[in-house]
């Protein structure tokens, strides 16, 4: 392959990135590893990480691309996958209701694979503004044949409890971009539905790969405005925080390949 090409495809991956085409922290650190090994530059590095600075997982395998062969880091993501699938099902019961948010490749294919193994259940999640990524999650499941709910994301507090005391699911599955010592970073809107969880006493998992581990700060991605309102009037401030904070003492338990620890005790197997 000539360097234009390798250029182009490097391009487009970093476009794709940004305008969320990719989206998913696995799915993009593989794609960032495959254009990434067609120009191992420090400029490549660079541009592959700015295109998506909330997530932990991308600077890994890009620092891992030096010290492992290529085929060993991709077999990762299966590997650590199937570990996943096998510890969400022992928590998945019959006629369980889960709440979810935006999209999460670890939580839609966990929850896959438990109706594959038999597990009768059913999902309520979130279309996830502005950009949409929970109608991504309700298309996958409902190809499986999973029965969900979609609600708007102001309706989240009734999808979780309708009315007051009656609690309407039973856990709530949540992916993270990012793993911290003190909290987890996912989808904007995860706090808020962590909150109404916690104050139900509705156990809460995050269920990620321990490769989105990180000791560093991690930036909250600001978004375009545009895809908040495009062409809106002047004067008027728009925010659009993509990612946001949710404090440990909200999160039951943490379901990755290492298996289903409390929040201190996966830190601690992480160190």
């Amino acid at each position: 392959m000539d360097m234009s090409k390798k250029k182009r495809i490097l391009d487009k991956t970093i476009k794709d990135i940004k305008s969320v085409k990719i989206q998913g922290a696995r799915n993009i650190a593989k794609a960032a590893l495959k254009a990434y090994s067609l120009i191992p530059t420090q400029d490549s590095k660079k541009k592959l990480l700015s295109s998506r600075p909330t997530e932990p997982m991308l600077a890994k395998v890009l620092d891992l691309y030096n010290k492992l062969p290529y085929k060993d880091i991709v077999s990762h993501f299966d590997r650590t996958q199937n570990k996943i699938n096998k510890n969400v099902l022992s928590v998945i019961k019959n006629k369980d209701k889960i709440f979810t948010h935006c999209h999460s490749t670890n939580v839609v294919d966990s929850l896959i694979f438990a109706k594959e193994k038999g597990k009768k259940f059913e999902v309520v999640n979130t279309e996830t503004r502005p950009l949409f990524q929970g109608r991504k999650t309700t298309k996958e499941l409902a190809k499986a044949k999973i029965n969900v709910t979609q609600y708007a994301d102001a309706a989240a507090r009734i999808a979780i409890v309708k009315g007051q005391g009656n609690v309407q699911v039973d856990k709530v599955f949540l992916g993270a971009d990012a793993l911290l010592k003190s909290g987890i970073i996912n989808k904007v809107g995860s706090g808020m539905f962590a909150e109404i969880a916690y104050d139900n006493k509705i156990p809460i998992y995050i269920i990620a790969d321990s490769w989105k581990f990180s000791k560093n700060k991690v930036p909250i991605e600001q978004r375009s405005l545009n895809e908040i309102w495009d062409k809106a009037p002047r004067n008027v401030k728009i925010k659009n925080p993509a990612f946001e904070f949710v404090p440990k003492k909200y999160i039951t338990k943490i379901i990755s390949e290492l298996g289903i620890l409390s929040y201190g005790g996966f830190v601690k197997r992480i160190k």
